[in-house]
Order: C-alpha cells, then sequence, then structure tokens
C-alpha cells in the first residue's frame, strides 16, 4: 500500500490528494494476508503529510466462546502523521521528529500504509469475538460445542451460596428492571 508523494510534498501547505488504496495486509502477525481496501485522503501540512482514511477488510478469528473459527469485517479508520526524511527541494536529510513512534515517507518519497493501517485494523478487533450473538459456548465438563445441541452430561448443581444473589436477580427480572 505504497503512494508516492513527491508531488504532494512540493505543493504549498494545505493541499489534499484522495486516493484509493488496495492492499494484502498480515493483520494477526501469522502469515495470513488479508485483503484492504478503501480511500485515503493526504494532506500537506507544515511538517508532514496527514493521512486520513476508511478502509476495510474481513479477518479470520475465534469465537471467544465455543472457539469456532469466524470471519470478522473491520472497518479500519487511519489518521496518522508521515514525515519526510529528505528534503524534496534539496535532497538533504531531515532531521526525525521528536515524536518517539512516527511514521514516515522513505528517501524515495514513498509513503508506505501498510503498518499504520494494520495497527488501525488491530485496535478495530473486537475484543471477545462472538460466531453469532446467542453462542451457548462450550459445556464446562466435557467441552461439547452447546451450539450444536446439547451434551450427554448431567446437569450441574447450582452452588447454595449463590441462591440468595439469584433470588435478587428474579425479582428484578420480575419487575421488570
Amino acid at each position: 500500500m505504497e503512494i508516492n508523494v513527491a508531488q504532494l510534498l512540493k505543493s504549498p501547505i494545505g493541499a489534499e490528494r484522495e486516493y484509493e488504496v488496495e492492499g494484502n495486509i498480515d493483520i494477526m502477525g501469522d502469515g495470513a494476508r488479508c485483503a484492504v481496501a478503501g480511500k485515503v485522503n493526504l494532506t500537506r501540512t507544515d511538517r508532514s503529510i496527514l493521512v486520513r482514511g476508511r478502509l476495510v477488510t474481513e479477518v479470520g478469528l475465534t469465537c471467544s466462546r465455543c472457539l469456532s473459527p469466524l470471519r470478522c469485517p473491520l472497518t479500519i479508520n487511519v489518521e496518522e502523521e508521515f514525515f519526510p526524511t529528505i528534503d524534496i527541494l534539496t535532497g538533504a536529510r531531515l532531521a526525525p521528529p521528536e515524536e518517539p513512534e512516527h511514521f514516515t515517507i522513505d528517501e524515495r518519497h514513498i509513503l508506505d500504509l501498510t503498518e499504520a493501517v494494520r495497527q488501525a485494523a488491530i485496535v478495530a478487533i473486537p475484543m471477545k469475538p462472538l460466531c453469532q450473538a446467542g453462542c451457548a459456548g462450550l459445556c464446562p465438563t466435557c467441552g461439547h460445542n452447546l451450539n450444536l445441541g446439547a451434551c450427554g452430561c448431567p446437569p450441574v448443581e447450582e452452588d447454595a451460596r449463590w441462591a440468595v444473589l439469584r433470588k435478587l436477580n428474579l425479582a428484578d427480572t420480575e419487575k421488570g428492571n
């Protein structure tokens, strides 16, 4: 997901370009590449290029309840600043910015979105992905996937210590709370 930004670096502050981008990125770090596509807007600032974009992809995850594999669609919002390493007019090397974690534009004036998109995608992944909203999970005794039907395990006896809380919960439900 590389964009040549040499002309934009020569443009005045505030100049904008819009690009449709697509590529395959290893988001999860497991070698599986995900197709990512969308639009990005590049804006020239006084010291860098600001990238804003909205991209979509789909990643392979594991259901947090039943451990089944699932495909999870993601909308990725990217907003990052990319700093040039070479002055476009003189060819002189530029000092790196003071920000500790920053993205750079290489010496050939190529802006590579790959790592910024990968990081934004990781943030967009749900903390507890589910294969379906009402996923029943696994039987705590035998490990059977309860989405496929009941298992043959006998019902678990309730712990008497939770009875008081269960009564409170039932009372709230009956009141409509």
